[in-house]
């Protein structure tokens, strides 16, 4: 099993990052390598079990299944359904927790997921360099976006 453990430091207040990871149907506004997003069946974006189908931008098709989301503890779980990728039984895991010295957010993203024999390194640096890291540095451009289209307004 490969375990996979991320964080970083987003300088913005917690709430703010919230209100963007919050929405598990939202990451194709702000991450680079999703083209688009849905909730099946028509589901709210928050509802346990609600799946969210996206595609990649060079096409490719997941399916991903909401477990959980605590809005008091800043956090959710989630799952991989259908990958073209070999990442088996993934299960990713998301929690905020305040920066009190700044006002900033520390974000943790971890995961563990199973691969065929040899391809755990490769497989291991595509999630948490391609994924997590490019979120992480996606987010930060995404809040910064916003909050210079809020000033000029």
């Amino acid at each position: 099993m490969v375990k996979i453990v991320k964080s970083t430091i987003i300088d913005a207040p917690v709430d703010t990052v919230w209100a963007v990871l919050r929405d598990f149907n939202g990451h194709d506004r702000w991450h680079p390598a999703v083209a688009d997003s849905a909730i099946e069946r028509g589901l709210p974006s928050d509802r346990i079990g609600c799946v969210r189908r996206f595609h990649l931008a060079d096409g490719s098709e997941l399916r991903e299944q909401l477990l959980t989301l605590s809005d008091a503890d800043m956090a959710f779980t989630y799952c991989l359904l259908d990958t073209p990728v070999p990442l088996f039984n993934y299960v990713a895991h998301v929690r905020l927790l305040p920066v009190t010295d700044g006002d900033a957010t520390f974000w943790h993203w971890e995961s563990r997921f199973d691969t065929p024999a040899g391809r755990e390194d490769e497989l291991a640096t595509m999630v948490g360099r391609d994924i997590y890291e490019g979120g992480f540095s996606a987010v930060r451009e995404h809040i910064a976006t916003a909050e210079t289209a809020e000033r000029r307004h």
